[in-house]
């Protein structure tokens, strides 16, 4: 459990990072979002998560 949440405070701290050292990048890429359909959306989260797990595997 102790994992999990380090995990997900070290999310936090490199999202946090991309709002605070480039806000005007991150305002384009969510404009960009907005415009594509919610099932591309789904496919490119499936595909960081299957990625994010692979190498997960690979390194832990």
């Amino acid at each position: 459990m102790h994992q999990l949440v380090a995990a997900l405070c070290l999310m936090m701290v490199i999202e946090g990072l991309l709002l605070f050292a480039v806000p005007q990048g991150w305002q384009a890429m969510v404009r960009e979002a907005l415009k594509l359909p919610p099932r591309t959306l789904r496919l490119y989260g499936a595909g960081v998560m299957v990625v994010g797990l692979l190498l997960l595997q690979l390194f832990h």
